[in-house]
């Protein structure tokens, strides 16, 4: 798939695209792409997360994402969205002007929350600011 293929961070129907992408697909995106499963531990990450918050896919998969890995997204705003969502049954798909603190200096960023029933995958998507 070459760059002009490839989904933007806006992208109606993105959850899909990355259900199916492989790593490859998912390292050749412009944003930051961060998978886990209903247990809220990390199974996907991008290069391009990798690289910008300089944290390497081995100490990350595998790990909780709100306890260990993003500790900031731990609130109402983020973590509990999915929460939420999985108790009503509902498809979740938000835009959330956020802050990253953790491991970094403040960085501004764009958060797209992704979740819906019958799809393993949730995902936090990173579009940098």
């Amino acid at each position: 798939m070459n760059d002009a293929q490839l989904p933007g961070f806006d992208q109606p129907d993105l959850h899909a695209f990355l259900e199916e992408a492989d790593d490859a697909t998912l390292d050749a995106l412009s944003f930051g792409v961060i998978g886990f499963g209903a247990d809220m531990v990390v199974c996907r990450y991008n290069g391009y997360e990798s690289r910008a918050a300089g944290l390497h896919p081995s100490r990350v998969v595998g790990m909780p994402l709100f306890s260990v890995v993003a500790q900031c997204m731990n609130n109402y705003l983020i973590a509990q969205r999915f929460e939420d969502a999985e108790a009503a049954g509902a498809t979740l798909d938000l835009s959330v002007d956020f802050v990253l603190t953790l491991r970094m200096k403040p960085t501004p960023v764009r958060l797209r929350l992704l979740a819906a029933p019958g799809r393993p995958g949730r995902y936090v998507l990173v579009q940098r600011l």
